[in-house]
């Protein structure tokens, strides 16, 4: 069987299947086959990730430093609570660059690492990343609706952002459950909930109609980007709309996970204010040249976040949890003495 252009295998309709264990990265992605993804979200994860892998870091301001380990581990900590000694062996799921779990393995969090994803491009980067901190990762392009290790290989398995990726997010929690050792633990964080993403994606699209419009006034010509870039930023954009397949209510996320056969569940959630404020600064940089935005304006964005997360720890107690930008979700495998 011929290889398509992700070196994905495909179905007899031309849908992802299993990725090809020797799958390259295709970072440009050409019109036919970005029509192609708008029917098959598997495909379009593929080639949105692998547009987006070598910049990803940069475009979301993630580092390997103590801001991002600190942010990661507080992340874990206020999902879990503080584990009472670091996991041996953990996988991130969905690992894009391999922001959450190399943070956590240098927050001490845990030991051994793998990384798996849909995209080889972003495997290709975690692993990369991984190497240049010297820890012990190895990493499989895979589905997470068939994780490509065998059953009770971790002691741990987390993400970032992935939930709402994965089509059947029911199944791929079966197969969390599947690799986790007895009593092993899972942990999500990042992913958007329902009342979130309504509002954080009209700010967006409002900074961003705002932004593009002014930047073509005369005055304002050297904080436009080219039209190159802003074209294919579009054309990610439109890809987005395929991507991201779920919003999440944290009590029926509760519910997929207990359903999928976990136990010890609980959702919690974060940033309100501080989502309001990001969601138009991420816009914001992502429409003007990046080299019009210095140290000081990454330190007004960083800081400004820093208050609003405080306000919003206090605010979490008296506001529903729906209202809030993310949602986390821990839980367990059972081990043998857990009731079923």
């Amino acid at each position: 069987m011929s290889e398509t252009p992700t070196d994905q295998r495909t179905d007899e309709r031309g849908s992802v299947t299993d990725p090809a264990p020797d799958a390259a990265p295709n970072p440009r992605a050409t019109e036919a086959e970005v029509r192609a993804a708008y029917d098959d979200p598997k495909l379009a994860n593929v080639l949105y990730h692998d547009w987006e892998a070598d910049t990803y870091d940069e475009k979301w301001s993630i580092s390997y430093d103590d801001r991002c380990v600190d942010y990661a581990v507080g992340r874990f900590h206020y999902a879990a609570g503080v584990p009472a000694k670091p996991f041996e062996r953990a996988l991130e799921l969905g690992c894009g660059t391999g922001f959450f779990l190399l943070n956590l393995m240098q927050g001490g969090i845990a030991k051994k690492g793998s990384v798996t994803d849909l995209s080889p491009g972003m495997v290709q980067v975690a692993l990369r990343n991984a190497e240049n901190l010297g820890l012990d990762v190895d990493g499989r392009v895979g589905d997470a609706e068939r994780i490509p290790y065998p059953d009770d290989s971790f002691d741990l398995v987390v993400g970032h952002a992935v939930l709402h990726h994965i089509p059947d997010v029911e199944a791929a929690m079966r197969e969390v459950l599947r690799v986790l050792k007895p009593g092993g633990r899972f942990v999500f964080a990042g992913d958007p909930t329902r009342v979130g993403d309504f509002y954080a994606r009209r700010l967006g699209r409002a900074t961003w109609w705002l932004t593009t419009r002014i930047t073509r006034l005369p005055a304002l010509s050297s904080w436009r980007r080219p039209q190159q870039e802003l074209d294919e930023s579009s054309r990610a954009a439109a890809l987005e709309a395929v991507v991201d397949l779920h919003t999440f209510v944290p009590s029926e996320l509760e519910r997929t996970a207990r359903a999928a056969g976990a136990v010890r569940v609980h959702a919690r959630t974060e940033e309100f204010t501080a989502a309001l404020l990001g969601w138009p600064v991420r816009t914001f940089e992502a429409a003007v040249p990046r080299e019009k935005l210095g140290f000081g304006w990454a330190m007004f964005a960083y800081r400004s976040w820093l208050r609003l997360s405080w306000l919003d720890s206090h605010l979490r107690n008296w506001l529903p949890r729906d209202l809030f930008y993310n949602v986390l979700v821990t839980g367990r495998k059972a081990a043998r003495r857990d009731p079923e």
